[in-house]
């Protein structure tokens, strides 16, 4: 299936979508117990049958039962390290292999049909009927799995009864599509309500860890990526330059407004590697991985002058361009940090900022972590 055909089916939110993939892959245990059973039966008929066609299908259920318990410990080996594109390649994966066996079960019970086998119809639709059950209880959180998976395991079992002139199998065929229809409709129910309150979730760890006003991570949120930075980091505290006299000419809505642009700009700047927080009024931090040794320093200082340069452009509010200006203080940390340690660094960078803004704004001013010295940059 493509991206585009599977995109109404994949949650919007990256981090929503991750959790949705990793409890997908939290089924071994249930995996593990519907692939012994299908390889026992599987085999057992194969066995007592010796038809090519149950040999086939009980070597097409042993070689998906492994795929399907090789792709879970993958996942979980690899879930750390995996980015968003990779996330949705894992849901598709999980799909493929819950399909792909439930369309081996569904063969099973064919077979037995089109050989009057009573006994391997029954192994092959009590199999169905455990497999149905187990992913049905993933319903909830990937119900198009779940929908595409019954789909293709009814399937075979569905055209088998219409096959057949009893009535009652034609009967029982019908059946059939009543069910997955019901599936459907709980799934549909069970799912729009798990995924609200994985939504209300997300929403109030957002609230915690972010500023309501520009959406920027805030104090918390910016701290803790501080203590977990590995390596050289450069910390660059901001301070606008005229943002009370435009607050107080336009008035707290163009303030406002004025505010979330200029966190758009230094969002812009740091990149997706880097962090723009506000620790408040109009005070911003950025922090952002650079090289070690003497190119840390220089890559820092052209992040502040990118970051003082893009809030001198002129800003709209409602149609009428405003100029501001900022100062920047900036430091490079290499060293792992404790709690004194970042307390330190914050104090450090704060002085420079305010010797920058002494200066006359509009400028960068560095310190240096091990000595304390600042130096005007710009």
């Amino acid at each position: 299936m493509g991206h585009g055909l599977l995109s109404k089916f994949i949650h919007p939110n990256p981090a929503i979508r991750r959790e949705l993939v990793d409890l997908l892959y939290t089924s071994l245990p249930q995996v593990m117990s519907i692939n012994a059973a299908a390889i026992t039966g599987s085999v057992t008929l194969a066995i007592l049958h010796r038809d090519p066609g149950y040999i086939a299908i009980a070597i097409a259920i042993i070689i998906n039962a492994v795929g399907r318990v090789v792709s879970l410990l993958r996942y979980k080996q690899h879930a750390a390290r995996l980015t968003d594109h990779d996330v949705v390649l894992w849901e598709k994966v999980y799909a493929a292999g819950a399909t792909a066996f439930g369309l081996a079960l569904g063969a099973l019970t064919f077979r037995a049909f089109q050989l009057d086998d009573a006994p391997g119809a029954w192994i092959g639709f009590g199999l169905s009927m455990s497999y149905c059950v187990g992913m049905v209880s993933r319903a909830a959180i990937r119900p198009w799995v779940v929908l595409t998976a019954t789909a293709v395991l009814f399937t075979p079992t569905l055209i088998a009864g219409l096959m057949r002139p009893e009535l009652p199998y034609q009967l029982g065929a019908a059946m059939l599509v009543l069910f997955w229809f019901s599936i459907r409709e709980a799934s549909r129910h069970l799912s729009t309500a798990f995924i609200e309150r994985l939504e209300a979730k997300h929403a109030l760890a957002r609230q915690a860890s972010h500023d309501f006003l520009t959406g920027l991570p805030n104090r918390a949120a910016f701290l803790a990526a501080l203590e977990g930075a590995v390596g050289s980091t450069a910390i660059i505290a901001i301070d606008l330059d005229g943002f009370k006299p435009v607050n107080d000419r336009h008035g707290h809505h163009a303030g406002d407004d004025l505010l979330r642009q200029v966190a758009t700009r230094l969002s812009s700047c740091v990149g997706a590697d880097g962090l723009a927080a506000r620790f408040g009024g109009d005070e911003f931090m950025l922090l952002k991985p650079v090289a070690s040794g003497a190119q840390a320093r220089d890559e820092a200082l052209r992040l502040a002058r990118d970051a003082v340069r893009a809030l001198s452009m002129p800003f709209l509010l409602s149609d009428i361009p405003v100029i501001i200006g900022a100062s920047a203080g900036l430091l490079v940390n290499d060293r792992p940090l404790t709690d004194d340690a970042v307390d330190e660094l914050l104090r450090q960078v704060d002085s420079a900022l305010y010797a920058a803004k002494r200066a006359g704004g509009g400028g960068c001013t560095w310190v240096d972590a091990d000595s304390g010295a600042l130096r005007q940059a710009v």
